[in-house]
């Protein structure tokens, strides 16, 4: 077969790996400071951790992208295959990569690992069950769901109203049909009947608060504020007043620590945490990242989708709270995407067509508008298909150049890290050229409304906002019991910058609909959801599913 028609899976089961401990040693991590998942797993130490805290921090890169399009843009890919060139350059370099949920897995999205060759593996323990982080997190979102029950259930000491539930069980499944359910049918011993929820678990605020806790004292903190009810009086109880803390932090013990993986060309990947950016703060773990910068001269992470929702809860989100500095960006798109944007359907995508293109590229140039206002250097990467023209990549170099942006194309997928050496050399010479003069967006001290305003109108474009009876009632509350304060995570569809996905391009004079407000106080942000993002997504007509299977010999096949 020739090598650009293999699969990502059969590329990575061909792939000879290295053993973790090799890989480990790389980065100075000696065998006593792993714990070992087989031959090419490991956590690492805490004691390792907290040894190395005390060393200075390596250059931290955002990879972000355009709004994705069934095209797809490569962002993982991207990471990978520059973390992969850097490798070929002589640099120490570390990629940190957030973990794939099972719900896309087996939906319409796919795995996460990368592709072609410029993946981390072992690519199928990476998506299915892994080193069972989300086990730990969603057994610990349902253990507080199973506690604040039996609260009830047992005389209800604290007054909770059980219309004000606020806490719902999880599920790292695409499972529509328990979005909205009645539990507690039966007899007196089965508890109260009541409505109740599922999220997928990666919207879990568990999974957020893993991926923004620094260590096992600040994760036992934000578990205890997690709000879980309102008692009759309208007072928030907590996961800690129905003394749900100790337990969970025990399910979450393990699940803290980083986890070490490679690439096909054994560069180092800590992938940890994977919260979703479309309903979530889409980033990795605050914990990975930190360590990995004490481990590496660069540091390679990603943020989940489009700019305009990962790389903004990025800066606003994480780096506010991690007190992290991004010193690079690199924005991925493709020609195909560009196109797509510019009204091509996508079964003409191959053909050269510089109309859509010009007409597409707009989408680009919002991202690039947007990731200024950051005060980060940018560099804008094509990731390369067969299909693009060179006219098509000359139109896009010059459009980003005469934006004060450096461009490089990225040929990572097809050639891995030899394909990313131009991409890896425009990295290093901006870090060595351009400083970061890293700000945020807004200021805590902004009401809630002027930074959901601020988020609209300045990254998405929109001429206004639209609140929700509800979402109105609820932002009143949440400034009044003392949540003001906190950043807002927008959940939003990651297809357009505005809030329908079918606006592609760079919609204008739109208007934002926020229907529903609540607080991640563990967390330490206030979630706003917009338009019909769902929290539990729905499985397509076709699932992914359909085409996973496992041979005779314990071989997967189908994943992608």
């Amino acid at each position: 077969m020739d090598k650009g028609l293999k699969t990502d899976i059969e590329i990575a089961q061909e792939a000879v790996l290295d053993n973790i401990v090799d890989v480990a040693d790389k980065i100075g991590i000696g065998p006593d400071d792993l714990e070992l998942y087989g031959r090419y797993k490991a956590k690492i130490s805490d004691e390792y951790i907290d040894r190395i805290s005390g060393r200075p921090d390596g250059k931290l890169i955002l990879v972000t992208a355009i709004n994705p399009t069934p095209a797809g843009e490569g962002k993982t890919t991207t990471s990978v295959g520059l973390g992969q060139a850097f490798g070929r350059l002589g640099r120490k370099a570390v990629i940190a990569l957030r973990e794939p949920s099972l719900g896309p897995c087996f939906g319409i999205k796919g795995g996460a690992a990368g592709g072609g060759y410029a993946q981390v593996v072992p690519m199928e323990d990476l998506n299915l069950h892994f080193t069972g982080d989300f086990h730990a997190i969603t057994s610990a979102n349902n253990l507080l769901a199973a506690l604040l029950d039996n609260h009830i259930q047992q005389g209800n000491e604290l007054g909770i109203d059980p219309r004000q539930i606020v806490w719902k069980r999880c599920l790292d499944m695409n499972d529509r049909a328990l979005r909205n359910i009645v539990i507690g049918m039966g007899g007196k011993t089965d508890g109260f009947v009541r409505e109740d929820h599922f999220v997928i678990t990666v919207a879990s605020e568990i999974m957020a608060i893993l991926c923004l806790a620094a260590d096992m004292k600040d994760l036992k903190e934000r578990l205890g504020r997690i709000i879980v009810a309102y008692d009759y009086s309208g007072k928030p109880v907590t996961a800690s007043d129905i003394k749900a803390v100790g337990a969970m932090a025990a399910l979450l013990k393990d699940a803290m620590k980083p986890n070490l993986i490679q690439t096909l060309e054994h560069t180092p990947a800590i992938v940890h945490g994977g919260p979703f950016a479309n309903i979530a703060h889409g980033c990795n773990s605050i914990r990975a990242t930190r360590s990995a910068l004490k481990m590496a001269d660069y540091v390679i992470t990603e943020a989940g989708f489009g700019a305009d929702l990962g790389a903004e809860k990025f800066f606003d989100i994480k780096c506010r709270i991690g007190g992290l500095e991004p010193d690079a960006v690199v924005l991925v798109a493709t020609v195909r995407a560009l196109k797509y944007n510019g009204g091509v359907d996508k079964n003409d995508l191959a053909e050269e067509n510089m109309e859509a293109l010009q007409a597409g590229i707009v989408n680009l140039e919002k991202h690039i508008e947007n990731l200024h206002k950051y005060g980060v250097p940018i560099v804008v990467t094509l990731n390369s298909f067969v299909t693009d023209t060179e006219a098509e990549i000359g139109y896009v170099r010059r459009f980003c150049q005469d934006r004060g942006c450096e461009f490089a194309l990225s040929q990572v997928w097809e050639k891995g890290g030899e394909g990313g050496i131009e991409l890896a050399k425009k990295v290093l010479d901006t870090l060595e050229t351009k400083e970061s003069h890293f700000r945020f967006l807004y200021e805590d001290d902004l009401f809630l409304k002027q930074k959901i305003e601020t988020v609209a109108g300045e990254i998405y474009g929109a001429a206004g906002v639209s609140y929700a009876p509800a979402a109105e009632r609820q932002l009143k509350k949440l400034e009044d019991l003392g949540f003001g304060h906190l950043p807002v995570c927008m959940a939003k569809t990651q297809y357009s910058l505005s809030d329908d996905p079918a606006l592609l391009g760079r919609p204008t004079g739109f208007t934002l609909n926020v229907r529903e407000v609540y607080v991640s106080a563990g967390a330490g942000f206030v979630v706003v959801l917009t338009g019909a993002v769902m929290t539990m997504p729905g499985l397509p007509k076709k699932p992914a599913a359909y085409g996973i299977d496992v041979n005779e010999d314990g071989v997967i096949t189908g994943l992608f």
